[in-house]
């Protein structure tokens, strides 16, 4: 079942509760998966995707990412507590029964600040069915907490990436892996999003994910600098970018492509803005956008925008890598001590994440915290044994040398050798 609730009101919270946006503003928690078989959880998981992609196109929306929502996944919650963790007045419950060729989600929308049901519905229908059954979901959210929409509005957040219920099975089953975020996981990812463009060579949105999946495996020291999978991020990218001009994660995905793996960054701050001015609640397009702007030297702009990434998924289970963003462009901008205490929230929340322990390890010696800043390396060394000094430029593709003097410092500083 799932529910639409107000969540304005809680109180004895655990939590402090972040600021209503001045615009209905939304979570839709992961779907219970009611099919019998945990396989499907995918699937389940899958439809609440989409349909924070289809709600999140509405600029007249504020709504949570999807890693932010998904961390409720399988627990027993107050929705009024939800509400003020995540800054958020209605949220979205379900539950979804896969058999056969079928599937169902039924449920119910409840104003939790009056207690009014706004409406109960069963959605049934055929699988090959399964993208107008979402579309109706979403209208009927829409219509209760935003009723005034412009058409032209609806009619574009209706679109569809794709109309191959084979390539969007890849797709979920690609995002399933994307967000476990191992290196076995994102080279399923990638081998999933591509299966789906290998079906639909139109499917934008997997462009976007493929890249970010290459983008991913280079940060992180799991591809060499020689390695094809450069040329294939070029050859994705431009792909994607060619059916995917008004796709946001299509966008955002291959901008990192553009930017970081092919060295042109004010292309890739380009395409980003375009994601952003498309989908403003795509929290991927502004945590993309600040780590280009950091690379440029924009460290103010990198610094605004991965703050509005983790406003619209404040309970992220990936915001270490975005606080470790903001801790990298306060670096980089020479302010070391401010960056000294986020990059060391970002390495203790997250202890295997390559940037956050990274920039721990350099803010640290440059606060004069040499045992914390060796401790860190001890933790880089072991995360990548090849690491060195000369990879700084190509894993941190600055275009301004004072970064990269600060960070060869730093680094030789917490025991980086060459």
């Amino acid at each position: 079942v799932y529910r639409v609730r107000a969540a304005a009101g809680a109180s004895g919270a655990s939590r402090a509760a972040v600021a209503l946006p001045d615009k209905p503003s939304i979570a839709v928690l992961p779907f219970q998966n009611m099919s019998g078989d945990p396989e499907q959880d995918y699937f389940a998981d899958g439809i609440v995707e989409d349909i924070i992609t289809a709600l999140s196109r509405y600029h007249s929306l504020f709504v949570i990412a999807r890693n932010s929502s998904f961390t409720y996944k399988g627990r027993a919650v107050d929705v009024k507590q939800v509400g003020r963790d995540l800054g958020v007045r209605y949220v979205l419950e379900g539950s979804v029964r896969k058999s056969a060729d079928r599937v169902r989600v039924t449920g119910q929308l409840i104003d939790a600040a009056t207690g009014a049901h706004l409406w109960a519905d069963r959605f049934d229908g055929a699988l090959k069915d399964i993208f107008d059954l979402q579309d109706d979901i979403t209208l009927r959210v829409v219509g209760a907490i935003a009723p005034k929409l412009e058409q032209a509005e609806i009619d574009r957040a209706m679109r569809k990436p794709t109309g191959s219920l084979d390539a969007h099975d890849h797709f979920l089953r690609g995002m399933w892996s994307f967000h476990k975020a191992t290196k076995e996981d994102i080279a399923e990812a990638l081998r999933q999003f591509l299966e789906a463009i290998d079906l639909d060579e139109n499917f934008s949105s997997a462009y976007g994910m493929a890249a970010w999946c290459l983008g991913r495996r280079k940060i992180n020291g799991w591809v060499g600098t020689g390695s094809p999978e450069f040329a294939q991020a070029a050859e994705i990218a431009e792909r994607g970018l060619e059916c995917g001009q008004d796709d946001a994660v299509a966008l955002a995905g291959c901008a990192i492509a553009v930017g970081y793996m092919a060295d042109d960054l004010e292309r890739a701050a380009s395409l980003v803005d375009r994601a952003r001015a498309l989908n403003p609640n795509l929290a991927m397009a502004w945590h993309l956008s600040g780590w280009i702007r950091c690379f440029a030297g924009q460290h103010d702009l990198a610094v605004e925008h991965l703050e509005q990434a983790l406003r619209l998924s404040p309970i992220d289970p990936q915001r270490p890598g975005t606080q470790a963003g903001i801790a990298s462009a306060h670096f980089a901008a020479g302010r070391f001590d401010v960056a000294t205490p986020l990059a060391k929230a970002a390495m203790l929340e997250a202890p295997n994440n390559f940037v956050a322990v990274l920039v721990a390890a350099a803010a640290n010696a440059m606060t004069g915290n040499l045992d914390a800043a060796g401790s860190a390396m001890e933790t880089v060394r072991a995360l990548d044994p090849n690491f060195r000094l000369r990879h700084i430029k190509t894993r941190l593709p600055y275009t301004q040398p004072e970064p990269l003097i600060r960070w060869d410092e730093a680094l030789r500083k917490a025991g980086l050798p060459d």
